[in-house]
């Protein structure tokens, strides 16, 4: 029995997770059947050095869900072996951030019990997304689904040749960026990233306009697409503000009468602390324009303004598409959260 737990160090989906989907899986399977009796939680964790607070939060989950029951003095077993599992879900980030989570949640609390998903990270780099869709094909088990954001800081020229030949494009689910070349052949939720700065900055427009000139902090290296860049240059051109890209924001001098629009949260803090060591005032002098709505961003300097994709919509949909069995081709919703920071 323990060897149908399937635990994955490299996976990011919670330990106690992977106990419940492989569970699930198994009895979706044949492999576990009604009335079988379930490793202990000793069993599992010295098999798998976790912690009791983990098993036990697996086995709670599964009995809240009324799969498993639990008999005093003899252990845990199976109460129920009819299961409607919609899906076995290949989930490729291309790194965890809080957004990303507000992703990842949405997606598996949508999903809930009816899927099992093995999460990994590639840190932007391509070469590591590659192997992991690689190394994806070659468990014994068969994913339905694969669902991938693809962001990488350098390479991905062949992305879409490499797609095509390893993944079918039926299973296919291409989250946040859009795949170009790939059109409506698979389902997609992405960020129009050149529209979507666009008419964000025409929104806040009337806030800009007490600004000479308008600064974009992107780095020379970044995954970041190139679009935000054009979306933000296509504004600034057709209402004749000033403008400049920011590639190190350390080594830059703050300037009055200029409103800001930054991308990373690091970058966010340098130019707060960078704001700070002059005497012009924020929302007046300078101005800031966030990318992605975060809690503190409410509250911090009485407010940042915020450009913000609706992460949470992201995890739903996806999920939605695997539930449904309908493929969709969608724009993602883009925000614009006016604060006294510009």
């Amino acid at each position: 029995m323990l060897e149908l737990i399937d635990i994955k160090e490299e996976s990011k989906v919670p330990k106690y997770k992977q106990i419940v989907d492989s569970i699930l899986a198994a009895i979706e399977n044949g492999k576990i059947k009604l009335d079988d009796r379930l490793p202990s939680v000793n069993e599992l964790l010295i098999e798998f050095d976790i912690s009791r607070d983990t098993v036990v939060r697996a086995y709670d989950h599964l009995k809240k869900n009324k799969i498993i029951e639990s008999v005093p003095g003899k252990g845990y077993y199976v109460k129920k072996d009819e299961l409607a599992l919609k899906a076995k879900v290949f989930l490729l980030f291309n790194k965890l951030s809080s957004h990303k989570k507000i992703i990842y949640d949405a997606f598996a609390r949508t999903l809930g019990d009816s899927a099992t998903i093995d999460f990994f990270i590639y840190e932007n780099n391509y070469r590591h997304f590659k192997e992991l869709i690689l190394d994806s094909k070659k468990r014994s088990y068969t994913y339905t689904h694969y669902v991938i954001i693809p962001h990488f800081e350098e390479g991905g020229d062949d992305v879409l040749d490499f797609v095509k030949k390893e993944i079918p494009l039926e299973k296919l689910i291409v989250l946040d960026k859009r795949l170009d070349g790939l059109s409506n052949e698979v389902s997609s939720i992405y960020q129009d990233f050149e529209t979507d700065i666009y008419k964000a900055l025409i929104k806040l427009n009337p806030k800009l306009r007490k600004y000479h000139q308008i600064k974009l902090l992107l780095r020379k290296k970044t995954y970041h697409p190139i679009e935000i860049k054009k979306g933000f240059i296509k504004f600034c051109g057709q209402f004749a503000y000033e403008f400049g890209i920011i590639e190190e924001i350390e080594s830059s001098e703050i300037e009055k009468d200029t409103a800001y629009i930054n991308l990373k949260e690091d970058d966010l803090v340098v130019l707060i602390k960078k704001i700070k060591q002059t005497q012009y005032v924020l929302g007046k002098d300078v101005g800031i324009i966030s990318y992605n709505e975060t809690p503190l961003k409410e509250v911090l300097l009485d407010g940042i303004t915020v450009i913000s994709t609706d992460f949470e919509n992201l995890g739903k949909k996806a999920a939605e598409i695997i539930l449904k069995n309908q493929p969709s081709y969608m724009d993602n919703p883009f925000h614009v959260i006016q604060r006294s920071s510009l």
